[in-house]
C-alpha cells in the first residue's frame, strides 16, 4: 500500500497519510510520499489547493521509532534532512496547503502541520513535540517553527516537557486556525479549500510568498518585498479581470491554472 494516497477533485489535491495501523507514523515511505507530493504539485499546474489528512484515528503521531532504532547518526541525519527539505518545499509551493488534523499531530506530525499554510483541527486533535521523552530533539523544524508561531517561551516549555496541548489550546496560542467538530472536519476543510480555489491563482501564490518569505525578513524588508509583489500582481490577466468584474458588479472568472 502507498504510504500517501492522492485524490484530486476540482483543483483540490487530497494527500492522505495511509499508515493507520501505525497512527500514520513517519517512515522512509512517508518521507518519499511527501517528496512525491511536492513534486506532484509543482508539475500539475491545475492543483489550486492541497489538503493533507490522516487516515484512521490520527493525523500523524510522529516518527516511526522502529525506523530510528535501526539508524545510526548518519542515517538519522539523512532521513531528517529529506523530511525537512520536503516540509520546506511545502512553504515554497505556489499552491497553499491545508493540514486537516484529525487526531494526534505529534513530533514529526506537528512539524508537518506547522509547515502547512493553514491548520484546521478536529476538537479531538492534540499537538506536541514529545521527542525529549525518548532522549532526542525535534529535527524537521519543530523548535524553529513552533517558536515563531506561538512565541519563544511557550515553545521552549513544550519542547522541554514534551507535553501535548489540545486543539482548543493550540487555537488560543495561534498554532491552529480553526477547531471544528470531529465529524465536520473534512466538510469544513473542503469548504475552505473551495473558497481559496475560486480566487485568482496568481494572487493566491503572491499572498503565500509575501507572508511566508516576508515573515523571515525584517519588517522593513518584508514591507518592501510586499510592495514589489503588489506591483507584480498588476501584470496578471486575473488582476484586470477581477477589477473589471468588480466595476461591472459580476463574479470574476479567473484562469483555472497557476
Amino acid at each position: 500500500m502507498d504510504a500517501i494516497v492522492f485524490e484530486k477533485e476540482d483543483g483540490i489535491l487530497w494527500a492522505k497519510l495511509n499508515r493507520p495501523e501505525a497512527l500514520n507514523a513517519i517512515n522512509e515511505d512517508v518521507v518519499a510520499g511527501l517528496e512525491k507530493l511536492v513534486e506532484k504539485v509543482r508539475e500539475e499546474r491545475d492543483v489550486r489547493v492541497v489538503i493533507i489528512i490522516g487516515t484512521g484515528k490520527a493525523f500523524c503521531a510522529g516518527a516511526d521509532i522502529k525506523m530510528f532504532l535501526r539508524s545510526d547518526t548518519f542515517t538519522a541525519r539523512e532521513i531528517i534532512e529529506r523530511l525537512g527539505k520536503a516540509l520546506e518545499g511545502f512553504e515554497d509551493l505556489d499552491a497553499p496547503i491545508i493540514a486537516a488534523v484529525n487526531g494526534f499531530a505529534l513530533g514529526g506530525g506537528c512539524e508537518m502541520a506547522m509547515a502547512c499554510d493553514l491548520i484546521i483541527a478536529s476538537e479531538k486533535a492534540f499537538f506536541g513535540q514529545p521527542e525529549i521523552n525518548i532522549g532526542i530533539i525535534p529535527g524537521a523544524g519543530g523548535t524553529q517553527r513552533l517558536a515563531r508561531l506561538i512565541g519563544w517561551k511557550k515553545a521552549m516549555e513544550l519542547c522541554l516537557t514534551g507535553d501535548r496541548i489540545s486543539a482548543q489550546e493550540a487555537e488560543k496560542l495561534g498554532l491552529v486556525n480553526k477547531v471544528v467538530k470531529d465529524d465536520e472536519l473534512e466538510e469544513e476543510v473542503r469548504k475552505i479549500a473551495k473558497i481559496i480555489a475560486e480566487k485568482s491563482p496568481t494572487a493566491v501564490t503572491l499572498v503565500k510568498q509575501a507572508v511566508n518569505r516576508g515573515f523571515k525578513m525584517g519588517l522593513k524588508d518584508g514591507i518592501a518585498y510586499e510592495r514589489d509583489l503588489f506591483a507584480l500582481s498588476f501584470s496578471s490577466e486575473d488582476a484586470r479581470e477581477g477589477m473589471t468584474a468588480f466595476v461591472e458588479k459580476r463574479k470574476p472568472e479567473f484562469r483555472k491554472t497557476r
